[in-house]
């Protein structure tokens, strides 16, 4: 049982799926919402006595442009049981042992799947990554340089590319070791394969402070209300000439609306939380202070409240 909005009950009902129908219908009036779905789970069941080795899968993985061969190569499984075919056994070790020139690209894909999972990034960012990972391993000059860093660069790319953008911390936490300075090279030296290649700049989108503001304000657990708050105060503070970083400058606010809401949280949280340096939110805080009358929404703060801010 599921919620939808029913058109007939003006209102939302529990449906029910009938599975061999494919239909949604209204649990209270009947009405058919949803017809000839199609069920995308699996056709079987798998019990926990069963053996690993028995995959059900009858078909093979999803193809893929960037590969040679498309994605449809054919894999030799390991032989079930202990006593495995001899025959099977010996061409799965052949397979191994020939040389797939998409071997690398596989591992690499892999690599940044899991990167944009632990991440939690959508499937367009991954896909741009892969495309751009590809473009860079054409042009063989990749090699001698730290993987992960190349990697982890694209993943960032990516992310600008589809206004999408995460700090060069958030990435580094999911880099398999690579530093923030192997990954600045790594992404300077991938956009100047780029443009060489396509013969002009690479458009990287804009960053803003707004883009970073819901990620970080569920990481300190903050209501609706005062993300709201913090969202349209990062918003106006783009009309003053504030030279600060839009990492900092989202701190900062962040800071200054937790602090002038009943739950108020320490500098110590909003620096964890946002990864960006207390000292650099206390300046940041500073450069901000002049222009709170204007910044902060008049229905969240009055004019009293503001006075009774420390002053940086």
């Amino acid at each position: 049982m599921a919620d939808a909005y029913c058109s007939d009950c003006k209102r939302s009902t529990e449906v029910v799926f009938d599975h061999s129908a494919g239909d949604t219908v209204c649990s209270e009036c009947g009405l058919v919402l949803e017809s000839h779905s199609i069920d995308e789970t699996s056709e079987w069941r798998t019990f926990a006595n069963e053996s690993g080795d028995n995959d059900p899968v009858r078909v093979g993985g999803p193809t893929n442009v960037l590969l040679n061969d498309g994605g449809l190569s054919t894999v030799i499984s390991k032989p079930n049981g202990v006593t495995s075919d001899f025959l099977s056994s010996s061409l799965g070790r052949w397979q191994n042992r020939g040389s797939n020139p998409d071997r690398s690209l596989i591992m690499a894909f892999k690599t940044i799947a899991t990167m944009s999972d632990r991440l939690g990034l959508v499937a367009t960012i991954k896909d741009r990554a892969n495309e751009i990972f590809k473009k860079v391993e054409d042009q063989k000059s990749s090699r001698g340089r730290n993987q992960d860093a190349i990697l982890a660069a694209c993943l960032y790319i990516a992310c600008r590319q589809e206004d999408k953008p995460r700090t060069v911390k958030e990435i580094c936490s999911v880099a398999n070791g690579a530093t923030k300075k192997e990954i600045g090279r790594a992404k300077e030296y991938i956009v100047k394969q780029l443009e060489l290649e396509m013969g002009q700049s690479v458009e990287m989108g804009t960053i803003h402070a707004g883009d970073f503001m819901r990620r970080f304000c569920s990481n300190l657990g903050m209501t609706n209300q005062t993300v709201k708050a913090a969202q349209e105060s990062v918003q106006k503070s783009e009309q003053f000439d504030i030279r600060r970083s839009p990492i900092s400058i989202a701190a900062a606010v962040i800071y200054i609306v937790t602090q002038l809401s009943d739950d108020k949280k320490p500098l110590k949280d909003v620096s964890l939380a946002t990864g960006v340096a207390e000292g650099t939110i206390r300046n940041s805080y500073k450069d901000l202070y002049p222009h709170l009358s204007k910044i902060i929404p008049s229905w969240y703060a009055q004019e009293e409240d503001l006075k009774n801010l420390c002053s940086p």
